[in-house]
């Protein structure tokens, strides 16, 4: 289509935390090429810094579960109804959903069909959950941009132009991050036993999982008493919540230091990281750190997910390495006693940890694709335009930098 010079108009939607990583790292790449590109729509507050016009708040999409989006059914729906009103009126140059494909995909199938070419950040997950859903994706994006090497080719099958672009992350995270700097930057001791626990970020997994986490400690400690535990936690709120469970199931308190943000630095200072499935699992992988993976939602979410899955693990490192590396406690095997037994035996393992660490690494770099050019090119396809090769758009700042 070409834009005469002018700088693109880009319409936007990330639905979570791990959303608004991906499309602040997407702004600050798509800036490189395309200077003065603007960008608008749904947005978490990494992308409003980068001078994103937020319409709607991105916390009314980070909804988890089957039950849960339908408890929230009726106010989703309504967001994304004056959200298609807002952008056909719009007409941006391009649209680009970050994941969220409940709620990106309808909206990507009408502004496709307004002549407003769409691209898919982030592949659904259709190879776990409903490959049925392909035709309604062929339909509804102009083209995929996928995170892992296996989805270009079943997208292909599927008739979806798809390219890999790696892992941003991948790209931002040091092979070999160094623990020992990292505790002198915290001021934690150098030799003590650290355990990073992630128990989300929503504030919907923090309410769900507290107590498990800290009730976990409190097992992990009767073992290795000299443990010290950091959990960083993304807002105020999610902190909050995490104070209230230690209250009440650790009246006496526990050698931990709360955080705001930071996770990374939590995760290359630890030893080991306890922490609830999704991107902080990659994260995690990415730093080379041993890991228990572990969820709990209602039961009802719980069993309707168990019947439409199609393979035996939800963690990502597992899913990439094809096979168990890591241990995962999901739902009524996510309890104090199995979650401190399983990290009890990753800290006593330390062959399994020298071999996990290299299955990471090449893990890494695989993943390692120099995501922000590879989307620049994708975005400058979309729109027509041609940006050189010798116009790369890397080395972004990561986090809490």
């Amino acid at each position: 289509m070409g834009l005469g010079g002018r700088p693109p108009r880009i319409g936007i939607v990330a639905g979570e935390a791990s959303g608004d990583q991906l499309g602040s790292h997407l702004i600050q790449a798509t800036r490189t090429s395309f200077p003065g590109a603007t960008f608008f729509g749904i947005g978490g507050p990494k992308m409003q810094g980068l001078g994103m016009d937020v319409w709607f708040p991105m916390e009314k999409l980070a909804v988890r579960g089957f039950v849960e989006v339908l408890k929230h059914y009726r106010e989703i729906v309504g967001i994304r109804r004056k959200l298609r009103s807002r952008l056909l009126a719009a007409k941006p140059d391009l649209f680009i959903g970050i994941d969220a494909p409940a709620f990106n995909m309808d909206l990507e199938t009408d502004l496709k069909q307004a002549g407003i070419p769409t691209i898919h950040y982030v592949c659904p997950q259709f190879w776990a959950w409903n490959r049925g859903r392909l035709p309604a994706m062929q339909r509804a994006v102009s083209r995929v941009l996928a995170l892992f090497p296996f989805e270009v080719p079943m997208l292909a099958e599927a008739g979806i132009p798809a390219t890999f672009v790696g892992h941003p992350l991948a790209d931002l995270l040091p092979e070999r991050p160094d623990r020992e700097a990292m505790r002198e930057q915290m001021r934690l001791p150098k030799q003590g036993l650290i355990i990073a626990m992630l128990p989300g970020s929503r504030q919907v997994e923090v309410k769900a999982m507290g107590s498990l986490f800290v009730q976990a400690a409190r097992a992990i400690l009767e073992h290795k008493p000299d443990a010290h535990f950091l959990v960083p936690l993304v807002s105020r709120e999610t902190r909050v919540l995490f104070e209230t469970a230690l209250y009440q199931d650790a009246p006496d308190g526990l050698p931990l230091t709360m955080l705001y943000g930071h996770a990374h630095d939590a995760m290359i200072a630890a030893d080991a990281v306890l922490l609830a499935s999704g991107t902080a699992t990659l994260e995690a992988a990415l730093l080379k750190r041993p890991m228990v993976i572990t969820y709990k939602v209602p039961s009802l979410t719980y069993w309707i997910a168990k019947r439409r899955i199609y393979l035996p693990y939800v963690g990502l490192p597992n899913v990439l390495a094809g096979e168990f590396v890591v241990p995962e406690l999901l739902q009524d095997d996510a309890t104090p006693s199995s979650l401190a037994a399983a990290m009890i035996r990753i800290l006593d393992d330390a062959d399994g940890r020298r071999v996990l660490d290299e299955r990471f690494i090449a893990m890494h770099h695989s993943l390692k694709q120099d995501t922000a050019q590879k989307v620049v090119e994708a975005i400058a396809l979309a729109l027509g335009e041609h940006v050189p090769l010798a116009e790369p758009a890397r080395r972004l700042a990561p986090e809490g930098t």
